[in-house]
């Protein structure tokens, strides 16, 4: 199912004023007290802080970055996985949104060319980020072509060498590419100097890209997802999908993404999250993560740093904290130690179920898949996959033709060498034994 360009969304959906409680503030780490915005804009664009905190509903896309988003894709389909209902022998009825036909092969541009494009208005010069998978550093390396600005990444290192035509596609598009942990920063060289063979986090990736802008003043850093301006951004792929549905005359039962930091989950959920909310739909959303990084089935609902090195505000969020040092799983994105503060709020008030599934049977998931649809989902979307399956199966055994709907966040093509590695035997799993996050600051 196709949406003609001309109903691509004009307006972003907003989740925070439709919140089923108030947002914890972020807080300064010096004082612990409630951070003033103003702060933030030193590491972001003004517009995009503006947005973090803003309480509008809805917040009108610029028509530059409606045109470019149309232009590399957008709106994207909407299939049915007959093949799949079929082969599972399910009264399910299993649609997916399926973001992999973008130019890079996920839904990450969606935020990367509104990011870029504001920073290019304030008159930046240049971004950095970090990346894990490679999929966010790569859509920040074309929205950083595409609008003339320079783009710096550090890849958290196990990926770097896991992914390396990622880190080609990056460097295609004109990106300087880094491994992290690296000696560009303080804050590199001290884990490296402890641990040279450290395979790399998120979280150590992002103190690195932080420590980078704040000694340039004419750089700014960008942030794939947590934060409440990157979903906002990615809202436009449930927006289609409402209407995609109701064109078909589709009542979704069952709405599944990953979650890593929570951008694709909350982009396909949070429209249909409104609806909820008000008492207007009767959903149930399944929020699915590794067991290597358990932030929502495992972690603590607590204030933590949204970094390894302590150098951001501190979050309420789900979290198995900032130094909990994460297993080099090929799902890189979901390598993440907490989780979005508006989706850990939706968690925790029981409107969104995390479910956690190990590496080895997300990827039988999506060989199976693949064998039934053609599509080769990424290792991150492979979660929702099996999730899907999952559900399906348990609408077969209860003989409840239930309608699942679940966000192809990205397609695998660049990620070949986790699927070699499961074919021939070589997948380990990880489960941490423990968690200890007796070192939080705060509860």
């Amino acid at each position: 199912m196709y949406l003609p360009p001309d109903e691509f969304p004009k307006y972003w959906y907003n989740i925070l004023p439709d919140l089923p409680g108030p947002l914890p503030p972020l807080l300064d780490p010096r004082g612990l007290r409630p951070l003033d915005p103003k702060v933030m804009e030193r590491l972001f664009a003004r517009e995009l802080v503006r947005q973090e905190f803003s309480c509008e509903r809805f917040i009108r896309i610029p028509e530059e970055v409606r045109e470019t988003l149309i232009e590399i894709g957008r709106p994207t389909p909407l299939v049915r996985a007959r093949r799949l209902e079929e082969r599972l022998r399910t009264p399910a009825r299993i649609y997916y949104k399926y973001e992999g036909v973008t130019p890079t092969g996920s839904h990450k541009v969606n935020t990367a060319i509104a990011q870029v494009y504001y920073n290019k208005l304030e008159g930046v010069e240049r971004v950095v980020t970090e990346t894990g998978a490679g999929q966010w550093g790569s859509a920040l390396s074309l929205a950083g072509s595409l609008f003339g600005v320079k783009v710096r990444v550090y890849m958290v290192k196990c990926s770097y060498y896991q992914k390396p035509y990622r880190r080609v596609l990056m460097q295609v598009y004109g990106a300087e590419v880094i491994p992290s942990p690296s000696d560009m920063t303080s804050v590199g060289r001290r884990i490296l100097e402890e641990d040279p063979d450290h395979p790399g986090s998120l979280g150590i990736a992002i103190s690195e890209a932080v420590e980078d802008v704040l000694g340039d003043e004419k750089a700014r850093y960008c942030l794939g997802s947590v934060l409440n301006h990157v979903l906002l951004h990615q809202t436009v792929i449930g927006l289609e999908a409402m209407k995609q549905m109701e064109m078909l005359g589709e009542e979704p039962d069952v709405i599944i993404g990953c979650v890593g930091g929570g951008s694709n989950f909350a982009g396909l959920s949070y429209p249909f999250l409104h609806d909820v909310l008000k008492g207007k739909r009767d959903i149930e959303f399944i929020a699915v993560e590794p067991k290597a990084c358990p932030s929502f089935t495992r972690g603590e609902y607590r204030y933590d740093y949204g970094d390894t090195a302590g150098l951001t505000p501190l979050i309420k969020m789900y979290t198995v904290g900032h130094r909990y040092r994460v297993p080099p799983i090929h799902a890189g994105g979901l390598r993440y130690h907490g989780g979005a503060p508006t989706l850990s709020l939706l968690v925790r008030h029981g409107y969104v179920k995390p479910r956690a599934y190990s590496q080895s049977e997300v990827f039988k998931a999506a060989v199976f898949f693949a064998q039934c649809e053609g599509v080769v989902p990424a290792p991150e979307t492979a979660h929702a996959v099996k999730a899907v399956i999952d559900e399906a199966l348990k609408a077969r055994e209860e003989g409840e033709p239930r309608v699942i709907l679940f966000n192809m966040s990205g397609h695998g093509l660049l990620d070949l060498k986790g699927y070699d590695d499961y074919l021939e035997g070589r997948l380990e799993d990880y489960e941490p034994p423990r968690i200890d996050l007796s070192y939080l600051p705060l509860a």
